[in-house]
């Protein structure tokens, strides 16, 4: 026999021998992907912020919230949140005094990091658009003139002004016993708009805070999901 011819038998009887192996592995089924079962909304959430309430109890200024948010697959969470910003402040060394009272509204979404998306707690990045279209009185006490004599009174009455800003949110919420759920998240304020008038910038504006172009902020979320 030459070589080559026993080279071709090595090769046709190594063939053979994996055969078997061969058709064993087209035997084998992978296991199919299971698809998420988890409804499209699985529920609805409706939350106040304590922390916005004790600031308004225990300061000059503060704000009462609400929320409505939309659980959609576990893992996506629009939301809404209205609420009334106040301040009634008077400032130790002008006594100058600011006051305002009106609504405001934010939309936005979260979405939940964490990967088991059933679990108790859940982990969320999002993002808010803020309005608020409000009035404000400023009073400062009066000013005497020191060439010509007597006083003059600074006084502004319903000073209209508006605000639209954008927020970064960071956050975690926890089941405490169903379907009470308790959160807290912090907020970075940015200001994107806003109207300019001949008194200045707003002490406070309902919704933002303090007048400022930017700042952080927190809430502390008490949750009914439903």
């Amino acid at each position: 026999m030459t070589p080559a011819k026993k080279t071709y038998i090595f090769i046709l009887l190594l063939a053979i021998s994996l055969l078997p192996a061969c058709a064993q592995k087209k035997m084998v089924k992978t296991e199919p992907v299971k698809a998420d079962s988890s409804a499209f909304i699985s529920n609805v959430a409706i939350s106040v912020d304590l922390a916005g309430a004790v600031q308004r109890w225990v300061s000059s200024y503060g704000q009462y919230e609400a929320a409505l948010r939309v659980n959609i697959k576990g893992r996506y969470f629009p939301i809404i949140e209205l609420g009334i910003g106040q301040a009634d402040n008077e400032d130790d060394v002008t006594n100058v005094r600011y006051k305002t009272s009106a609504p405001f509204g934010r939309i936005g979404i979260d979405f939940n990091l964490l990967k088991n998306k059933h679990d108790d707690y859940r982990l969320y990045v999002g993002a808010r658009y803020g309005y608020t279209s409000f009035k404000y009185d400023i009073e400062a006490p009066p000013v005497t003139d020191p060439v010509w004599g007597g006083t003059a009174t600074y006084q502004a009455n319903d000073v209209k002004c508006y605000y639209h800003w954008m927020e970064a949110a960071a956050g975690i919420d926890v089941k405490i016993a169903r379907p009470v759920r308790l959160g807290w998240s912090i907020r970075y304020r940015k200001r994107i708009a806003h109207d300019h008038n001949p008194v200045g910038t707003p002490w406070y504006v309902p919704g933002f805070g303090r007048g400022d172009s930017s700042h952080i902020a927190g809430t502390f979320n008490l949750i009914f999901e439903l």
